[in-house]
């Protein structure tokens, strides 16, 4: 058997560089790229670089070779080379002036098919749910961009209609679950079929180009293109489990694009928005609520895990109430507030909203409509209101939402300081820094202490301190009271009243076994009188003490232990317990600096609170001095 020779087996063998799987498959760079980004093929990091290089110790990126190999068989490879020798032909007629040959070539223009590349990644319905997140992240931003260069109009109005497609979907089967702002955009997550979908939706703001080299938009165009198939098969499927018709008709005059709305990105925008306050045809013609079917816990306790049959049938409550947490009210959402996000979770959780018909297309119903329950207003104050509604900040949608319940609109009225904007996505029972607003969240018995004002503070500072001053005196009080006991105590020698003197008179009298017995009496005597007394210094109230804890001897302590676990690890696991450690320390400081961030801010709501007051009581000061002048002239 001849002997294998280096770099024949092994890692050496698994992986091909680019440069390599160019010539294998025959294709340029660009084409290459496409195809690895529609059939989900990525470079990959060898375990040992030199040996997966066959000892180069240059840089290259690697693939596996079987990733390649199965590309060869990829028919999409073919219409590539169809687009090339396309285009070579076209240059040519175009060259030589030959349009009606051109005309004819562009008639059998190839066209890259990607259908089964879809049900190729996806064999299952889930598998494609799971994948979704980015997907619909991607396509709602390219829904926002006007025409380049690089992205025709074309595409941009696929992802809007897809993604308006979606949030349909999401509206009429009531999925929504969680909802927050950040810089990024809106963060939404909805659970479908068991699978949670979260994605992003950017903050509308007017397109600012950018140069090439910052955002390489041929490759994001590139994942749009197999993203919108992908989410156009979801959406049929979708629609159909849901009895709703697919494609949704919208009327007429909306997503329809024409020289005004093309040329308006506002009235583009709107008219998205539009599109989602429009109910959608059912195939049954029945409008039904979908609700989950309940849980059978007679059936389901069989199994012997009762505690988490409990929790799930506690879960579905508390969805089944969430589903409908918004049924029965009726918003209006003023000119100033982004009117998008609101209207997908106002809908998505049983109410009605409308707006301004004046300024926007679209609106079900006017400002003057009595039966509108809360107004939703980002500005200090109006000049026209209405008593029977509430007119809240649009936090207040977002935090019911997160907390499913219907919250308090007193602090979300016009001009008051918002409370925290805490996020849904993070874990209650994290070990980083948790926020005091979060922790009265889960804890009720936090609120009230947490939601005390500066005076309250102030007033429960100045009664701690009478406290203590009074603690003192009565602990004085009570040393001066024992003092005198235990002297009393020791002059008329204990418990039972006897006198030194009168012990001393009677024990003469005694014969000499009586007052040996009488001596075993007396020793008795001490031993109950110090039992007693130290009883009563048990139960006495002394002066505490300060324990003052020594930090260098417990940083000594802690260093030590420390020492102590490296030096039982194992050389092979060092690295990891390096790691380990640095990830503590990286966790620590970032608790330490949101700690002292906070302490800075309150600190700061301080100051500005302690100023407001003063300005205040000199502004009261100065008017009363004023009325006191013109009371005496």
């Amino acid at each position: 058997m001849r002997r294998p020779k280096k770099y024949e087996a092994g890692e050496a063998t698994q992986y091909i560089s680019r440069r390599a799987a160019l010539r294998k498959l025959q294709l340029s760079l660009n084409d290459f790229r496409r195809l690895c980004i529609l059939k989900g093929v990525y470079p990959r990091e060898p375990k040992h670089r030199r040996r997966a290089q066959k000892g180069s110790s240059d840089i290259k990126i690697l693939y596996h070779a079987k990733d390649i190999r199965f590309l060869l068989h990829e028919p999409i490879v073919w219409t590539l080379r169809d687009y090339k020798i396309f285009a070579k032909k076209s240059g040519r007629d175009r060259a030589i002036k030959d349009f009606r040959n051109l005309k004819r070539r562009l008639a059998m223009f190839p066209e890259i098919k990607l259908d089964h590349i879809v049900k190729e990644r996806y064999p299952t319905f889930i598998d494609a749910l799971k994948d979704l997140d980015d997907c619909l992240t991607l396509l709602f931003l390219f829904s926002t961009f006007p025409s380049l260069h690089l992205i025709p109009r074309e595409q941009s109005n696929l992802c809007r209609r897809l993604t308006i497609e979606f949030l349909h979907y999401v509206i009429a089967s009531k999925s929504l679950r969680k909802v927050f702002i950040s810089i990024k955009g809106y963060y939404f997550q909805a659970e479908i079929k068991g699978q949670k979908v979260t994605w992003i939706v950017p903050h509308y703001y007017p397109f600012k180009p950018q140069s090439r080299q910052e955002v390489d938009f041929k490759v994001m165009s590139i994942f749009v293109e197999f993203y919108t198939i992908m989410l156009g098969f979801t959406n049929f499927r979708l629609y159909h489990g849901l009895n709703l018709a697919y494609p949704p008709q919208f009327p007429s005059n909306m997503l329809q694009d024409n020289a005004d709305t093309l040329k308006d990105e506002s009235s583009f925008v709107s008219d998205r928005i539009t599109a989602l306050n429009f109910e959608l045809l059912r195939t049954d013609k029945v409008q039904e609520d979908e609700e989950e079917p309940d849980i059978d816990m007679e059936l389901l306790e069989q199994d012997g895990d009762s505690k988490r049959i409990i929790k799930m049938k506690q879960e579905a409550q508390e969805v089944s109430r969430l589903r409908t947490l918004f049924k029965g009210l009726k918003f209006f959402i003023n000119r100033e507030v982004p009117r998008e996000p609101l209207v997908i979770i106002i809908r998505s959780f049983g109410g009605k909203v409308s707006w301004d018909s004046s300024v926007f297309s679209g609106a079900t119903y006017d400002e003057s409509d009595e039966t509108i329950t809360h107004q939703i207003v980002d500005r200090p104050s109006l000049s026209t209101q209405y008593i029977s509604r509430d007119y809240i900040q649009p936090q207040w949608i977002f935090d019911c939402v997160n907390q499913r319940q219907l919250l308090p609109t007193n602090k979300y009225f016009l001009g008051e300081p918002l409370p925290p904007h805490l996020s849904p996505f993070v874990d209650a029972k994290r070990d980083t820094y948790i926020p005091p607003e979060e922790k009265a969240l889960h804890d009720p018995s936090l609120i009230e202490t947490h939601a005390q004002s500066e005076d309250e503070s102030e007033d429960d500072a100045a009664a701690e301190e009478e406290d203590t001053v009074e603690q003192e005196l009565l602990d004085a009080q009570l040393q001066r009271a024992y003092q005198q006991e235990t002297a009393e105590y020791k002059k008329y020698g204990g418990a039972d009243g006897v006198n030194e003197d009168e012990e001393d008179s009677d024990e003469e009298d005694f014969d000499g076994e009586e007052q040996e017995s009488d001596d075993d009496d007396e020793e008795e005597l001490d031993e109950k009188e110090k039992r007693l007394l130290e009883e009563k210094q048990k139960m006495s109230v002394q002066s505490g003490k300060v324990h003052k804890v020594n930090k260098r001897q417990v940083h000594k302590a802690e260093v030590d232990e420390h020492r102590l676990q490296a030096r039982m690890v194992k050389p092979r696991h060092r690295n990891l317990f390096r790691k380990l450690i640095r990830e503590k320390q990286a966790k620590e400081k970032e608790e330490w600096l949101l700690r002292k961030k906070r302490r800075t801010i309150e600190t700061d709501a301080k100051e500005a609170k302690k100023l407001a007051k003063r300005e205040a009581r000199k502004a009261a000061a100065a008017a009363a001095a004023a009325a006191a002048q013109l009371g005496a002239k």
